[in-house]
């Protein structure tokens, strides 16, 4: 029976000097979806994206990439994926066709030169074709880079913080792309910081410190956190931040425009520390949480892994 999985990992785990950077992760994504990989920097999320399509070796976990052993058949899995990389990984003294070519080479697609053809009619490119890599602006370097990702029609595309540093409008055109492609049955899975971007993926999966924290719907995931929040707005916000942040109970203190976002699971502890700051010009309102309140949150409570190594390194001194 053909597994409705693209990704069905369990037990995923991965260190490095003795500090585990993934712990005991398990993802499922169904084919066809857009799975969000959400986390901090130093969380683990390009650790985990790189033992998915065969880059590194697990130190522990099992399970499979488009039918296959991740272990067993790592080779036969990099084929079938494309994965885009945080940083622009291709060569920018080659042209934008001398790089899909050499990516075809790679590959040993046959018919090479119809497969960079259809590759640039597909992604927009054959009009800027001859133009060198280097010249090109980071919306479409971007665009180059999931052109040479898809060139070989993989069935899974693990893209790694895909639309950092590029302008509003190429990241919405990009997103545009990646749902066209789910529609055509590509399964993704894309890690990004961007909470707009998360709000447009199928599933979210949120890890931290090596562990997961949250996964489904974006809903379900502010469902499930439990959090109580509260807006603040008037006069001199910026000088309640810092009380705040420091009250017992409270997990999150953020800004948005002229308002504060504070929230925390305990509603009693949450209205202790807004009594403490409360005057006729504030004006104090229950709000619903949104996903960025959910995660600010989860990293608050969540026990740091690279904090207690260093800690113990110095007690060892």
């Amino acid at each position: 029976m053909v597994s409705s999985l693209a990704i069905d990992v369990t037990g995923l785990s991965k260190s490095y000097d003795g500090r585990k950077v993934v712990d005991q992760v398990a993802i499922q994504v169904a084919q066809g979806s857009i799975c969000g990989f959400l986390g901090p920097n130093g969380s683990g999320k390009t650790t985990t994206i790189r033992m998915l399509c065969g880059l590194l070796t697990p130190d522990a976990g099992n399970g499979t990439c488009l039918g296959l052993d991740i272990f067993k058949d790592a080779a036969k899995i990099k084929r079938q994926v494309g994965y885009m990389t945080q940083k622009f990984g291709l060569y920018e003294d080659l042209s934008i066709r001398q790089n899909l070519d050499f990516v075809a080479r790679l590959f040993e697609l046959p018919q090479r030169k119809e497969a960079v053809d259809a590759c640039l009619e597909r992604l927009g490119l054959s009009a800027r074709q001859s133009q060198l890599a280097g010249s090109l602006s980071g919306g479409w370097k971007q665009r180059l880079a999931l052109a040479a990702c898809l060139i070989h029609q993989p069935r899974l595309l693990l893209l790694d913080e895909p639309t950092a540093g590029v302008d509003p409008r190429a990241r919405r055109e990009f997103w545009d792309q990646i749902h066209d492609l789910a529609a055509q049955g590509i399964t993704v899975l894309v890690s990004t910081h961007y909470m707009d971007e998360a709000e447009r993926c199928h599933e979210l999966v949120y890890i931290a410190y090596g562990k997961i924290l949250a996964r489904g719907t974006e809903a379900q995931i502010i469902a499930d956190s439990a959090l109580k929040v509260w807006t603040v707005q008037g006069p001199n916000l910026g000088s309640l931040l810092a009380p705040l942040k420091s009250a017992p109970g409270i997990l999150s203190v953020a800004a948005f425009g002229n308002s504060v976002h504070v929230a925390g699971l305990d509603e009693q502890l949450v209205l202790a520390a807004l009594d403490q700051i409360r005057h006729e010009q504030l004006q104090i309102t229950p709000s619903s949480a949104n996903l960025e309140d959910v995660f600010i949150s989860m990293i608050s409570a969540a026990p740091d892994n690279f904090a207690k190594d260093n800690a113990r390194s110095q007690v060892m001194r």
